[in-house]
């Protein structure tokens, strides 16, 4: 008899970010290994995946938190008047955060399914699902928290820390799922060990489950008029987050160009989505140099995947930083690509780790002489054959397959009990 997991989820819509896509593909494998999956999300849309049992979870409404968050958010919308830094001060998080919590509880009482496994995931700051199951005490026993960033905000390594209204709140909340989780889960080794120095007992149950590849249901090959296969195109897929400074990329790309302006037509260099913070600095790039292709905007997530698996290499961009533990949601789809990546990150990093110190396409993200190197290098493997650009990393593909997620899944004491 397969063993049963459910799966708790803030969102299954991969168009909604980063984080939902590496839900769904982890949801995904789960399912292609066999186990028997009830997938609990909070959604605000209606969305199957195929072969799954789904469970939307249905917003409480008429509750008094619920008209406190409509008042509050009645205020900032029309009046201007923005009460979040305020309350959150005051009760740690939003009237929002505490009613969906509630709904969220409120429906795992009523399904009927007994799981050997609950585990939950989250999107960008949300950790709805976590403080959710802290409610629900008899599921402690068999619960695995999915950590995919460091949490709260001010965990984040340089230059990502801010510090949120009332952090004590925050703080005691991630501290109570580290010691109630029977396990934890990370998508990367560093980032268990960097959230492990300030919740020492992540370090006990800590448990490595990578984002993962999969197959979304993308059947068609869906490419914008945009790309032009035919280029030797340098692909940066995703938002750059106020912290990923492209202008060194940029630099690089310009140095390329100064010794070698013959190629020019050669090649493409797009950014497609949200260039938070840097879209003046890449239009203003884009003026003299019409290689450049900018999509400013959420880009459907097939037309980026065909992209990504079309390219001839692929952009990993980090923050300027002593360390990154993040392992990038987008990484399983650039080994997917079987195209070289380049990687821009800082010498002590998650995907710097999985690609392994003799990995030549690697450089400081402010280092523009070595990117420029790193593109002058891989595009006369280009120009010699398309095929020298093949990623042929049978390592990382079977560290992101569902075959591995399986080995470390069926280790589980739980599941064996």
């Amino acid at each position: 008899m397969s063993k049963k997991i459910l799966i708790l989820v803030d969102s299954i819509n991969v168009e909604d970010s980063s984080g939902s896509k590496a839900n769904v593909a982890l949801i995904n494998n789960f399912k292609a290994s066999g186990y028997e999956l009830l997938v609990c999300h909070y959604t605000r849309k209606t969305i199957n995946l195929p072969g799954i049992k789904c469970y939307q979870i249905k917003e409480l409404k008429y509750t008094p938190l619920y008209f406190l968050s409509r008042a509050q958010r009645f205020l900032n919308r029309h009046l201007r008047i923005d009460l979040s830094s305020y309350l959150e001060q005051l009760f740690g998080f939003s009237f929002t955060f505490f009613n969906d919590v509630n709904s969220v509880v409120k429906s795992l009482k009523s399904v009927r399914f007994e799981p050997n496994l609950v585990i939950t995931l989250s999107k960008g700051g949300s950790y709805r699902p976590h403080y959710a199951l802290l409610q629900l005490p008899k599921l402690h026993s068999v619960w695995m928290a999915y950590v995919h960033d460091p949490y709260p905000f001010h965990f984040y390594p340089r230059p990502y820390a801010w510090i949120e209204p009332n952090y004590k709140a925050k703080e005691f909340f991630f501290k109570n799922v580290s010691l109630k989780a029977r396990y934890s889960g990370f998508p990367s080794k560093m980032l268990m060990e960097w959230m492990g120095g300030y919740y020492p007992n992540f370090l006990e149950s800590g448990v490595v489950i990578p984002h993962q590849n999969s197959d979304y249901g993308i059947s068609k090959k869906s490419i914008p008029s945009y790309f032009d296969e035919a280029k030797f195109n340098l692909l940066h897929a995703g938002s750059l987050l106020n912290a990923r400074n492209p202008k060194s990329l940029l630099m690089g790309l310009n140095l390329f160009f100064e010794k070698f302006p013959m190629y020019r037509n050669d090649v493409r260099l797009i950014f497609v989505g949200r260039a938070t913070g840097y879209d003046k600095l890449l239009k203003d790039f884009q003026k003299d140099n019409p290689e450049l292709i900018f999509e400013d905007r959420t880009v459907p997530f097939e037309d980026v995947y065909s992209m990504q698996m079309h390219t001839s290499v692929n952009i990993i961009l980090e923050a300027l930083s002593e360390i990154s533990p993040f392992l990038p949601a987008k990484f399983p789809h650039c080994v997917a690509a079987n195209k070289k990546i380049i990687l821009l990150s800082p010498l002590y990093s998650e995907v710097r780790r999985l690609l392994g110190e003799k990995y030549p396409y690697v450089a400081e993200t402010d280092d523009a002489n070595k990117i420029s190197n790193i593109i002058e290098k891989l595009y006369f493997l280009w120009k010699e054959n398309p095929d020298n650009l093949l990623l042929n990393r049978q390592d990382l593909d079977y560290y992101l397959s569902e075959k591995y997620l399986t080995e470390v899944i069926n280790k589980l004491d739980v599941l064996n009990e």
